[in-house]
């Protein structure tokens, strides 16, 4: 029976508040995922609208990375300024609301100029948002960062479907982009409405405008770099593979991009229960013996399938490497956000070099020895996991509050 003298019939208020704010931060990275999705099924459009050429718009499309490498170590300073919510609040809404510059740039300095924007607010708000997901996860006492991360996949495929829609349907991509950022924009301050409110201790100093991250986010990092260097070189390359080196045609090559996003999505989705179960360090050794059996797969192939399914081991062995790089950057110091800061720096770094690297590589010699490369920075990721190992229990409580740190309002 339940009624109003019944005990137990109810979870605690602060249980079901962390709930709620376990599920706000998931729809914060949906959103934050499908404003990559819908800017990515436009670029050809901006291409022809700009008149730039290829070499030009891979320089223009460098710009991101480099805006957000600049500006995020500032997303700390302004948590500490505004409080986590309101921070993630406005970052967010400059991000989804970036997302109409670039089609609005009439030439290659406008583009430039509106990535660089566009890539600072994507930055900002991606440490914010990963800094209240640790916090989040340390509350509940359980991983759900992968989860996080497979929502944000989930958004970059759900913006790239209706993406996909509006180009072929011929839309002006500033008409498309335009309210496509307005609907997100508004989806992403409901979702932030929900987030943990979490404020600075008044005595403790902001931390500075720009800073150097420290040595165990440069560390953390390089696992998250052979991760994403991965992720960037079969994104960019598998179709191209499978056309070049085993002659498929066009739709079974881009069938193989399909299915490694796929496959990194639902990974992630599933991926926290994975990591409960074994420990993050167990979890990213064994998905990197996967990522390197993936590799060697491909390198070795000499049908479609073969590489189709090295792609999906690929994906399925690297899909969660970066969420638990973050997680273990924001426990591995007294300043969470400079160490997310730090280990998304690196990250974003591989994801630019990668295509250019594996196309250099691929020029110079072959896309085989490419894709040896990437199996090799696979194989890195087994030695290396040991680095992601979560501090003991003491440990965390120290480093999820220290001295006033970040305290719920």
């Amino acid at each position: 029976m339940s009624g109003p003298g019944a005990t137990g019939a109810r979870p605690p208020r602060p249980v079901n508040r962390l709930r709620r704010a376990r599920w706000a931060i998931a729809a914060v990275f949906l959103v934050h995922g499908s404003v990559t999705g819908a800017f990515a099924t436009r670029v050809p459009w901006i291409q022809d609208h700009t008149g730039v050429g290829p070499g030009r718009l891979g320089l223009a499309l460098a710009f991101p990375a480099v805006g957000a490498s600049l500006a995020m170590p500032l997303a700390g300073r302004i948590s500490h300024r505004l409080g986590a919510r309101t921070a993630l609040r406005v970052l967010l809404a400059l991000w989804t609301l970036a997302l109409v510059l670039p089609a609005l740039a009439p030439n290659l300095y406008a583009l430039c100029g509106a990535l660089l924007v566009y890539g600072a607010a994507s930055g900002m708000a991606d440490v914010a948002m990963n800094a209240l997901g640790v916090e989040t996860e340390d509350r509940l006492g359980r991983p759900i960062m992968s989860g996080l991360h497979g929502m944000w996949s989930a958004g970059a495929l759900l913006g790239s479907a209706a993406g996909t829609v509006a180009a072929h349907a011929g839309t002006d991509a500033r008409l498309h982009l335009g309210g496509t950022a307005l609907v997100l924009t508004l989806l992403g301050a409901a979702a932030c409405h929900g987030v943990l409110d979490l404020r600075s201790a008044p005595e403790e100093h902001p931390p500075p405008r720009f800073a150097l991250p420290p040595r165990s986010a440069l560390v953390i990092g390089a696992i998250g770099f052979c991760a994403v260097f991965a992720e960037g070189a079969s994104l960019d390359w598998s179709a191209v593979y499978l056309r070049d080196r085993l002659g498929s045609d066009a739709g079974l090559s881009a069938a193989s991009t399909t299915a490694f996003a796929c496959t990194m999505a639902a990974a992630r989705l599933a991926g926290d229960k994975v990591v409960a179960r074994l420990g993050p360090v167990r979890t990213v050794r064994g998905g990197g013996v996967l990522a390197t059996a993936g590799g060697l797969l491909i390198v070795t192939a000499r049908h479609p399938a073969a590489a189709m399914t090295g792609f999906a081991l690929m994906g399925l062995g690297i899909a969660v490497v970066v969420p638990l790089a973050f997680a273990a950057a924001a426990r591995s110091g007294p300043a969470p956000s400079q160490a997310i800061a730090g280990v998304a720096t690196i990250t974003y770094t591989s994801g630019l070099i990668a295509p250019s690297a594996i196309g250099g590589i691929a020029q110079a010699t072959s896309l085989t020895l490419s894709f040896a490369l990437v199996t090799t920075l696979a194989l890195g990721l087994v030695a290396g996991a040991r680095v992601l190992r979560v501090p003991g229990r003491a440990a965390r409580k120290t480093v999820a509050a220290p001295t006033g740190d970040l305290e719920a309002s």
